[in-house]
């Protein structure tokens, strides 16, 4: 059996995807306070000692905000973080896979991102990201880059966006949305089966964008949140961003599409809706 190790197994998406790969792997889950891979000895004596023929890099600072506050820290976990995961991958010759995100797109092209448009990040966590992508393609050969945004999963204590916005529906007569920026909502559960697919099919070595089909605004999303959660008497407003100024820029489209995929002759992931229904009514709230 092949050995798989993971890092930032204990977030929101390790938590989907640690489990779907302990059907057909080995697998060896870390994360803070075990292991950091923000040192260079710590990460490479415990990936050597576990000897994996895959690594999938998961841990990162997601705090968009947080990385525009602390631009070194941001850099210290995303770039540096990254490339100490890819040297020991290098030094024991295993297949990396590691999850990024849409903000590495600036947000200008109207519709959906696809694999062979360019990276232009506009914000620290957008860079540093992209970053982490550079490094891994310049130590490796064999690799693999999923590119995913707007992810949900997990359960009500983890106060994502979809748990916010049924808490906050439930408790107010309306609700201000923003509607201006646009993204693919992806359910982890659906992202975790299509990352150990890819690799499992042994598909050629590259980026890949993986989120649900289709793009919505926060404002469609919320909606969909409430229709899902049997939610009435809470009106939604759409409001521009410029209501709710943050640290960080966000691309007015992080929106991705499934094109590498389509080429090889794969199927699309499905709607965000329908994941987004299945993740409200079967997981959320069945909590």
């Amino acid at each position: 059996m092949k050995k798989v190790y993971v890092t930032g197994s204990r977030g929101m998406l390790g938590g989907a995807l640690v489990p779907i790969f302990s059907e057909h792997y080995e697998v060896r889950g870390t994360d803070l306070p075990d292991t950091d891979i923000r040192s260079a000895d710590d990460i490479r004596e415990d990936i050597l000692n576990f000897a994996p023929d895959i690594v999938i890099h998961l841990a990162s600072l997601t705090d968009v905000d947080g990385c525009e506050l602390d631009p070194k820290q941001a850099d210290i976990s995303n770039r540096i973080g990254t490339e100490n995961v890819a040297k020991a991958c290098l030094e024991c010759d295993a297949v990396m896979g590691y999850v990024s995100t849409g903000m590495i797109y600036n947000g200008l092209k109207p519709h959906p991102y696809i694999e062979y448009d360019s990276p232009a990040p506009i914000s620290v966590y957008g860079r540093t990201k992209f970053e982490g992508e550079l490094a891994i393609r310049s130590l490796l050969k064999r690799y693999y880059i999923f590119n995913t945004c707007w992810i949900f999963g997990g359960g009500v204590s983890d106060k994502k966006f979809v748990a916010r916005i049924i808490d906050m529906a439930r408790n107010n007569r309306s609700i201000r949305i923003v509607d201006d920026k646009f993204g693919s909502p992806t359910y982890t559960v659906d992202l975790a089966s299509r990352i150990m697919r890819l690799i499992s099919d042994q598909v050629p070595f590259g980026r890949y964008h993986c989120v649900n089909s289709g793009y919505a605004n926060r404002y469609e999303e919320a909606r969909e949140i409430i229709k899902a959660a049997g939610i009435t008497g809470c009106k939604v407003l759409p409001v521009p961003s410029s209501e709710f100024p943050l640290p960080a820029a966000r691309p007015r489209m992080e929106g991705m599409s499934n094109y590498a995929m389509s080429l090889l002759g794969m199927e699309r992931m499905r709607d965000w809706r329908t994941a987004l229904n299945e993740y409200v009514t079967t997981e959320l709230l069945s909590g």
